[in-house]
């Protein structure tokens, strides 16, 4: 690309791409200082447009009424309004109210700012393709690029901005109908192909946006990919005719197409700029494609009036709109491949059902949609079994002959402070402390079977006496001053990633001196150069450990441990078989899944014969290894599938931690996807872990349907007092959380110092004289 013309207030500047994005950025620079030579490329005509509504939050809305009164006041003259969600399920519709939404239909919206532009002296070149954004960065000061999903610039510059493109699994058309729905409307059809959905809003007294959209097999299916655009329309119409009261549905150059997500490593490249759908989509199910590309240009042109340097800028306008884009697109990704298997949901009770497509993107939740609907949310609960005043989480469940009195697990945490495998009192406080913080299940750390079997010689076992010992002193605190609350051990071995330093000394660094020989499925370092190279197993082996396996659970029924959990996550031993990453064996433990999962499940089967029958089993898989080749979501279903088969009352589903170089998609409740995909698969009981933070979330989660039990570690160490704390702020005080008498008289929050001044009881004024 040619060097840029430098200057500090961009005085000449191009626009790619006439949608709403590029024209209110030309719209905002051209306002704030008229001087400015602003030139708009757009392809099209100026009444083409593609779509048909545009619903804008409340939040849009008060960034364009503080940037430019005049383009808000002509939107509010424009906006349909409506508060309610209808949900269509197998014949039951569903209604929640108090949602707001605001939409106005595109065409409309983009000649509201055609005028302002023209009004501004912005030129505006219809009809006309944009020379390349390299010619233009080297006669303009300011290049930008809202060229949409496809975006021209964005390819050619593809070693600069480094973009990432996802396709994914379902079709969908845009399409409209000429008559006004009164609710945000989702409908599912199940036909003979397969399910269809429905999302239609309206956008204008007499019209509304109506988009189809099904999985990909279910469209080649139904011969849809032989339809042209009339065809199309005629057969959506008849699918979805209940819904449309029999009315036809029309196109506008619309087509069938597969949702791309785009990311791109960054979004400028000297000075062209990136905006909109160029720079990032977020699904349309969470509507907020034209949404980020309005608030992209208000920041973009608060950022260069904030900044003395334009490379400044640019940079500033990434930073405070980098995170903003991820959150969203977290949330998008979310809702997108809730309904890719929506097909998984159709068997909840219909209520259950319209709480789960409304919290699917997770930024509605069980407390937010209580304040919008209390009526709505009341109903869902009696549905799931709360008592009055009962918050979901405070329900009990049962597995075998063990009651947990609510939802709440103690996730596993290595403490890595114990001696020769012995826990201390560091133990018997840790898990102590937890169990008289309420919660419902408290889980050890991964307890090793062997002393060969440890990550670090920190470890706490279950293959001496004394061991089984000192866990008795523990499960005994718990039973005694914690009644009601269960204690389960987790079980394993940790295979290639052993012989390891303590955490804060250099996590999965081998030790300095005195390693010990390492054993995993197939002779694969974890760290090549770094970690020592294991050997592999032989059937002597494999039989040894298994023993060792059994004989630490005949100790843990001995310790008085409530449940046991088999561990098959996180690159550990029978994690290790499990991987395709880490399973190179051709004999008869490796190869295809059914062969990788057979080492493992010889083990569960020894266990589940030990174990006494009215004692829970539950098994941690990691549900993806988050690397090519590894792992995937559909195998973690046939795993679960697996051991439910051989008798696992649930299944714990966390993710990754398998192969080195993973790469996870970090955010909150970013695993549960996996435990709910299951879970609805195989209608069994699943534990959903990952970055669950708030009781909120928890209440979420249980009540969609998407878990049985929530784990959280990092929360229960920052409050071991978590759950009675969620309890008190949730002011419920039932028997699901009751507080140790010991400690009653701190079960209301303690008062604060006064931050509020006394209100003046009379304003005094001057009086006029007559």
């Amino acid at each position: 690309m040619t060097t840029p013309r430098p200057h500090r207030n961009p005085l000449r500047i191009a626009v790619i791409g006439g949608g709403p994005g590029g024209l209110y950025a030309a719209a905002l620079l051209k306002r704030l200082d008229p001087t400015r030579d602003i030139s708009l490329w757009e392809r099209n005509a100026p009444d083409d447009t593609f779509g048909f509504g545009v619903v804008l939050s409340d939040e849009t809305l008060g960034g364009i009424e503080h940037a430019d009164p005049t383009v808000h006041r002509a939107l509010q003259d424009e906006f349909i309004r409506w508060d309610t969600i209808d949900i269509v399920h197998r014949g039951h519709t569903l209604t929640s109210g108090g949602h707001g939404f605001a939409a106005l239909g595109r065409r409309r919206l983009l000649e509201i700012l055609h005028q302002r532009c023209t009004s501004l002296g912005v030129h505006l070149r219809f009809r006309t393709e944009a020379p390349p954004a390299a010619e233009l960065a080297a006669t303009h000061d300011l290049v930008i690029a809202a060229d949409g999903v496809h975006s021209p610039t964005r390819a050619a510059h593809a070693d600069a901005f480094g973009p990432r493109i996802t396709t994914h699994r379902c079709r969908y058309i845009w399409l409209a109908t000429d008559f006004a729905l009164d609710a945000f409307r989702f409908d599912i059809a199940e036909t003979e192909h397969g399910v269809m959905q429905l999302h239609g809003y309206p956008y204008a007294p007499h019209a509304s946006t109506v988009i189809v959209e099904m999985r990909e097999e279910v469209w080649r299916a139904a011969g849809l990919d032989e339809c042209d655009e009339q065809q199309s329309a005629e057969r959506c119409a008849k699918v979805f005719a209940d819904a449309l009261g029999g009315r036809p549905l029309r196109g506008n150059n619309s087509s069938w197409t597969a949702f791309r997500t785009v990311v791109n490593d960054h979004w400028s490249h000297a000075n062209t700029v990136l905006i909109g759908d160029a720079a990032h989509t977020a699904h349309f199910s969470i509507g907020s494609g034209t949404k980020l590309a309005v608030e992209d240009a208000l920041a973009l042109t608060a950022c260069i009036e904030e900044h003395p340097t334009l490379p400044e800028a640019l940079a500033a306008y990434e930073t405070e709109r980098r995170p903003v884009v991820e959150s969203t697109q977290r949330a998008a990704a979310a809702s997108l491949r809730w309904f890719e298997e929506l097909g998984t949901y159709l068997h909840q009770p219909p209520r259950q059902f319209a709480f789960n497509l409304l919290t699917r993107s997770r930024r509605v939740t069980h407390d937010n949609l209580r304040l919008r609907d209390p009526a709505f949310t009341d109903t869902v609960e009696q549905d799931f079994g709360c008592p009055p005043g009962t918050p979901p989480m405070f329900t009990p469940l049962r597995l075998r002959g063990l009651t947990l009195r609510n939802r709440v697990v103690v996730s596993p945490m290595d403490m890595y402070s114990a001696h020769d495998g012995i826990p201390g009192d560091l133990h018997l406080v840790h898990l102590g402390a937890r169990a008289l913080g309420g919660a419902g299940l408290v889980m050890t750390e991964m307890v090793c079977v062997s002393a060969e079997g440890r990550i670090t010689p920190g470890c706490t076992g279950l293959y001496t006496d004394e061991q089984a010992t000192a866990w008795q002193r523990v499960t005994d605190f718990v039973h005694t001053h914690s009644p009601g609350t269960a204690i389960g051990v987790q079980l394993g071995h940790s295979g290639r990633k052993g012989s390891t330093r303590l955490m804060w000394e250099g996590i999965d660094e081998p030790l300095p001196d005195g390693n010990w020989p390492l054993a995993a499925a197939s002779p694969l370092p974890y760290r090549p150069g770094v970690n020592q190279v294991p050997h592999q197993l032989d059937r002597t082996g494999l039989a040894d450990i298994r023993d060792q396996f059994a004989a630490a659970a005949h100790r843990a029924t001995r310790s008085g441990f409530d449940l046991l959990e088999l561990h098959c996550a996180h690159g550990y031993l029978l994690s290790g078989f499990l991987s395709p990453l880490t399973n190179h064996r051709t004999d008869h433990y490796g190869g295809t899944l059914t062969a990788r999962l057979r080492y493992p499940l010889e083990v569960f089967d020894t266990i589940r014969d030990i174990w006494p029958d009215d004692r829970p089993m539950t098994v941690r898989i990691s549900a993806t290894d988050w690397a090519p080749g590894g792992t995937t979501a559909d195998d973690a279903v046939e795993i679960a599938r697996a051991f439910t088969a051989h008798g696992a009352d649930a299944i714990d589903v966390s993710t990754g931690q398998v192969v080195p170089d993973e790469h996870p998609e970090y955010g909150r409740s970013y695993q549960t996807p996996y435990a709910d995909r299951i879970r609805n698969t195989l209608h069994t009981p699943v534990i959903a872990v990952g970055a669950i933070s708030s009781w909120d979330d928890v209440n979420s989660l249980l009540l969609a349907g998407r878990a049985d039990l929530c784990a959280l570690a990092r929360p229960h160490l920052y409050d071991p007092h978590w759950t009675l704390h969620a309890a008190a702020e949730q002011t419920y005080t039932g028997p699901a959380a009751p507080w140790p008498a010991p400690y009653r008289a701190g079960s209301r929050t303690p008062p604060t110092g006064r931050t509020d001044a006394p209100k003046p009881r009379l304003t005094l004024t001057d009086r006029q004289q007559p």
